[in-house]
């Protein structure tokens, strides 16, 4: 059989394309132009530790953003880089190499208005790499310990250790950073956001050090990072800004470990926006007083949540730090008096293991009541280990009901909530079994409430500690 004809027209036509082929990279591999390094050292940076290094790093910040692209920072290992504010610019790698570590610095005057570490604004396609470090030296602002609520007081000033303002395209890749002294990485307004393998380091027992906190921020993807603070793990927020920044939507939290001393993954309390369309999966949670938790306590509404595939450990801390060893924790309850709440619904809990010294809790009031609650294959083991007084709920911030409201502990509880589904959840009691351990599944003014295959019965007493319940006042 003869090869059919090709013309010479279509001969060509396919030698160039076989040529052009040839030159090609491999699939999947994508062509890089040359980087150019701006390495801090060359701009007069000394590394040492007690040298302040802000006005060299600041002019090869600037030289590689005026390069006009594919420019990075280089910060190289084996030094100690004393440091006040800087602010990134767009376009550019900014990267900690090796064990580069950069060591903030305690003085006021090292810092710009915004009292921020590392700034950024409108800085498009700004990358932080490396796997270096950066100290935030949380303790040194600090005033004092506090023996008896476990935690210290902090100094009138202390920094948070980012804040990135209308940024898109942020990439922040594998570095680590600790101790700070307040909000770690504060997102406001940002949009196309990457936050891949990064290992936070705070002191659990200094207060307001989030992890990180998206506000007012769109498709954000956090995940393979190994979170440790005292506060709020992952916090999605909607906060009150003197300009509207929109919405915080599209947002992933995946394949995560917590531990923390307040909530591992949180949305709220400030929520004066929408916060929508938020995927949570496949995290472990090795100790928190709340693992997932939904505090609406203002004027826009959140929707549109769904969290799964957690495993976690939930237990009471000292009094002053929110929440009080719920297992899972989903409340609307107005601010202030004055406050117009908004709604919770569109929300699905699905596939959660763990122990709790308290309720996973659905609680709404007479002006919002969350909708369209799915708890889907919830196995909760109730326990009490910790020696903190229980038998009460935290409720905390709201001025109008009781912040910390004495109550019977069971192992689900919902109240004044609409279309709640509860599938093929499980209770079992641990073996410790207070006296206010109530129920496997408590509901109070609940429309619609669809319980099916559901595992569980009230704590067998036998045995059973006294401990003591919350003090009214």
């Amino acid at each position: 059989m003869k090869a059919p004809r090709i013309s010479l027209a279509r001969a060509r036509e396919l030698e160039t394309r076989l040529a052009a082929m040839a030159k090609a990279p491999p699939p999947g591999r994508r062509t890089r132009a040359k980087v150019r390094d701006f390495d801090v050292k060359a701009f007069g940076a000394k590394g040492n530790g007690k040298t302040l290094d802000t006005a060299a790093f600041q002019a090869a910040i600037d030289a590689a953003a005026a390069s006009g692209g594919s420019a990075r920072v280089l910060v190289r290992g084996g030094k100690r880089y004393l440091l006040g504010t800087l602010e990134l610019k767009g376009g550019i790698d900014f990267h900690l190499a090796d064990d580069a570590e950069l060591f903030i610095s305690t003085r006021r005057q090292d810092y710009t208005s915004a009292k921020a570490f590392l700034r950024a604004e409108h800085a498009d396609g700004l990358r932080l790499s490396g796997t270096g470090r950066i100290n935030g030296r949380a303790k040194e602002f600090m005033r004092r310990y506090d023996p008896v609520d476990e935690w210290w007081r902090p100094k009138q000033f202390r920094p948070r250790l980012f804040e990135f303002i209308a940024c898109r395209d942020l990439e922040l890749l594998h570095f680590t950073f600790g101790s700070a002294p307040a909000w770690g990485l504060h997102l406001l307004g940002c949009e196309h956001v990457l936050v891949d393998g990064m290992k936070i380091r705070n002191d659990l027992d200094v207060p307001n050090c989030d992890g990180i906190d998206p506000d007012h921020c769109r498709d954000v993807e956090i995940k393979n990072c190994d979170i440790i603070c005292g506060d709020d793990g992952v916090v999605i927020k909607s906060t009150r800004q003197p300009i509207d920044f929109g919405p915080s939507e599209r947002i992933v939290v995946k394949d995560c470990v917590f531990e923390t001393q307040d909530s591992a993954i949180k949305i709220g309390t400030e929520t004066t926006g929408e916060i929508r369309d938020v995927r949570i999966e496949r995290c472990a949670i090795r100790s928190s007083c709340r693992s997932f938790n939904i505090q609406l306590r203002d004027e826009g509404s959140v929707h549109d949540i769904l969290v799964r595939d957690l495993t976690f450990s939930s237990r009471f801390h000292s009094p002053p730090w929110w929440g009080r060893g719920e297992a899972f924790s989903i409340t609307a309850l107005p601010r202030h008096p004055e406050t117009k709440l908004g709604k919770i619904y569109n929300v699905r809990l699905q596939n959660l293991r763990g122990r709790a010294e308290n309720s996973g809790r659905v609680q709404g009031c007479a002006q919002s009541r969350p909708k369209n609650i799915t708890l889907e294959n919830i196995s909760l083991l109730m326990d009490r280990w910790s020696a903190y007084p229980g038998g009460m709920f935290d409720n905390r911030p709201t001025t109008v009901g009781i912040p910390l409201e004495t109550h019977g502990t069971p192992a689900f509880s919902i109240r004044e909530a609409d279309k709640v589904t509860v599938d093929r959840c499980r209770v079992e009691w641990g073996a410790l079994v207070p006296d206010y351990f109530t129920h496997a599944l408590e509901a109070e003014d609940v429309t619609v409430l669809k319980v099916r295959k559901f595992k569980g019965a009230a704590p067998i007493r036998s045995g059973t500690k006294l401990w003591p319940f919350a003090n009214p006042s």
